[in-house]
């Protein structure tokens, strides 16, 4: 009998654990350690922020489905990795401390033949001095999170009531932060919920990035086929902003909050200031902060994992200049070079390099997004090394006949711009590949044929449907693997 282990129970995590079980049966143990006891739908945490959403209409117990299906389940963080064992234990494990009530700081040793890390992003609230729901600005990144944002929006609301103006502040709270549409996407629902009000003479909405051109959102930006014409994300982003009465600020490094204001650095070498009275400001990511250690006990960390805390995997991290990357550089196995039974999925692997070409300041700052690795491409990602995975453990081959590189994988966006049956509004993208490649598509990177963008009341009632759709699937109900990542 064999045992996989998975730590984190997010879109990835989850959608492997499930495929784990579904392809490996009752012959072999499939075990999920999660710090969460609640699954939650992140894509929908933009609707719980304005109060159209309650934070139990995006997220479940995690327990009772995995009860169900007969998968392990601890409610526990993953400490360290020893994918050697030590003296003591042959076997690799990795080390737990649980969460749980009742178990809290208890500590764990569970071994493993297979570990799948997906234990997604870390939010680096404090590499921004005053960024965070804790501090001075608000999140959208879970749905605790957003139900405190949405508290903090009505406030605003009332005070635009009694007349008293208000200034918005949304998008990127770091330097390198990633995530530009999720931030985009809670832009134009406060926009959408002002204008419902009737109160847009109160209010001024700033949204603030990273980017060097709107619509970058990580991935370098892209050319779409909309109403018979290529356009850039660029002018696609700035009409839709444009449009929501919405102002911009591009090239800025958000490096500190106080109370009202938010300082930030742009690539001209300026340091500016913008006032507040209500910011949500997405924080920068990094890696879950586990170690690594090998049988002696040595620290492996900087082996197993890259420098941001996400795991190293078959991908080229040479450093070379930004004109040498290339699609080839990117993952399709999510396998790690150090350890052949250990992988990663999702936020949780590191990417080579960018999609966004890397700008540094005149004082010498990075600004510029980091690559999103979120939503579909995390569960196809999660799919495919669960199938790995399961094949090697029942064929007893070492080959991975399934392959997932982001650098052939296209991917669908609807950015939610408005929430309700018949005056709701979304702008619906599709891009692929996800990486651009230069070489198979020079003049656009991408095939322009499947890369498409469209707004209307169609794309809010698709992303209401996949709402529903994705949760289903997640709860593992009847049929649920026959509904696409």
């Amino acid at each position: 009998m064999a045992k996989v282990v998975v730590l984190g129970a997010g879109i990835s995590g989850h959608t492997a654990v499930l495929y784990l079980k579904k392809l490996l049966g009752k012959k072999h143990e499939v075990v999920m350690i999660s710090p969460n006891s609640n699954y939650q739908w992140v894509p929908s945490n933009i609707w719980v922020g304005v109060g159209l959403m309650t934070p139990d209409q995006v997220k479940f117990k995690l327990k009772p489905v995995y009860d169900k299906k007969g998968i392990v389940y601890k409610q526990a963080m993953g400490i360290a990795i020893h994918p050697e064992g030590d003296k003591e234990n042959k076997s690799p494990f990795v080390k737990i401390n649980y969460v749980e009530k009742g178990r809290e700081g208890e500590e764990e040793i569970v071994t493993y033949d297979f570990l799948i890390n997906s234990t997604g992003p870390k939010l680096n609230f404090a590499a921004t001095e005053g960024l965070g729901p804790d501090k001075f600005t608000q999140s959208v990144c879970t749905y605790d999170h957003a139900a405190h944002a949405w508290e903090n929006l009505q406030i605003a609301l009332e005070r635009m009531e009694k007349g008293e103006h208000q200034t918005f502040l949304i998008g990127t709270g770091h330097a390198l932060a990633t995530c530009q549409g999720a931030a985009f996407e809670y832009a134009l629902n406060i926009a959408f919920e002002i204008n419902k009000r009737k109160l847009n003479k109160f209010a001024e909405i700033v949204w603030i990035s990273n980017e060097y051109e709107l619509g970058d959102f990580g991935m370098g930006g892209a050319y779409i086929k909309r109403g018979g014409y290529i356009t850039p994300t660029k002018i696609f982003t700035e009409s839709i902003l444009a449009e929501y009465g919405i102002r911009w600020i591009k090239r800025a490094g958000v490096y500190k909050i106080e109370k009202g204001i938010a300082f930030y650095e742009t690539l001209d070498g300026e340091y500016l200031e913008q006032i507040f009275d209500f910011a949500m400001l997405i924080p920068g990511f990094k890696g879950a902060d586990m170690k690594a250690y090998n049988k002696t006990g040595e620290d492996i960390t900087s082996t197993v994992f890259a420098a941001n805390g996400m795991m190293k995997v078959d991908a080229d991290y040479t450093a070379k200049p930004y004109e040498e990357w290339s699609a080839t550089d990117w993952p399709s196995i999510y396998q790690s070079p150090a350890y052949s039974n250990l992988y990663a999925s999702g936020i949780a692997f590191a990417p080579p390099h960018g999609m966004s070409k890397p700008q540094k300041s005149k004082n010498g700052t990075p600004i510029f997004p980091t690559p999103p690795r979120t939503g579909m491409p995390s569960g196809v990602i999660g799919k495919v090394v669960a199938s790995n995975v399961a094949y090697r453990i029942k064929s007893g081959k070492e080959d991975h006949p399934h392959h997932a590189t982001m650098a052939k994988m296209g991917a669908a966006c609807i950015v939610s711009a408005g929430y309700g049956p018949l005056s709701g509004q979304a702008a619906t993208m599709t891009v692929a590949p996800i990486v651009p490649d230069w070489n198979k598509f020079p003049k656009y990177g991408r095939d322009i044929s499947k890369t498409v963008g469209v707004i209307g009341l169609a794309g809010h009632w698709m992303k209401l449907f996949m709402h529903y759709m994705f949760l289903y699937k997640a709860k593992a109900k009847l049929g649920w693997s026959f509904i696409p990542e």
